[in-house]
């Protein structure tokens, strides 16, 4: 059954996609890398990040909702030599409730399927370090998401677009 965002956006052929600044992403990489540190990005895409994160030398994962794009993900990263791994599922874990203090949890954008961990076979808890780049709105969902979920000391990388890569850990907001 579609989704009214597959009705309205992606059957029109128009998807309001942005890219991420790579250079931007790359040096909040390079800070946290290290060995045997593992990195999740939710909503990979094509996986261009993940894969960046490989190629440094993180445990690097990625979950997209969209099979069709983990794929590509895929196929990309045996071109680049990447050990990166893909999961196609939701980057919410099974359980998982968006309780906003409105009473609004509606989770946008966000896409309905079955979560990503199970295939990866790794728990959000054990990431050491997640990479979001949130839709309008979803970024205060991430951080519950992660605080709820993730590891007491993980990382949360949220890129916001033009304002840089904020990061969490333990719900707090970072210097």
């Amino acid at each position: 059954m579609a989704t009214r965002f597959e009705n309205d956006v992606r059957s029109k052929q128009w998807h309001p996609f942005k890219p991420a600044k790579y250079r931007v992403v790359l040096q909040a990489l390079i800070k946290y890398r290290g060995p045997n540190i593992r990195f999740l990005e939710w909503g990979s895409a094509t996986g261009v990040i993940t894969i960046m994160a490989d190629l440094l030398g993180y445990e690097a994962c990625g979950i997209e909702l969209d099979a069709s794009l983990v794929e590509v993900s895929r196929e990309l990263a045996e071109r680049n030599q990447s050990k990166a791994r893909f999961a196609a599922g939701s980057f919410l874990p099974t359980g998982y409730r968006w309780e906003p203090e409105s009473g609004d949890g509606r989770l946008g954008t966000i896409g309905e399927g079955m979560a990503g961990y199970d295939e990866l076979g790794i728990d959000l808890k054990e990431f050491d370090v997640v990479f979001g780049f949130p839709w309008d709105g979803e970024d205060d969902m991430m951080l519950d998401l992660m605080t709820e979920c993730g590891g007491t000391e993980a990382r949360l990388l949220v890129n916001m677009t033009n304002r840089g890569i904020y990061e969490y850990r333990g719900g707090q907001r970072q210097a």
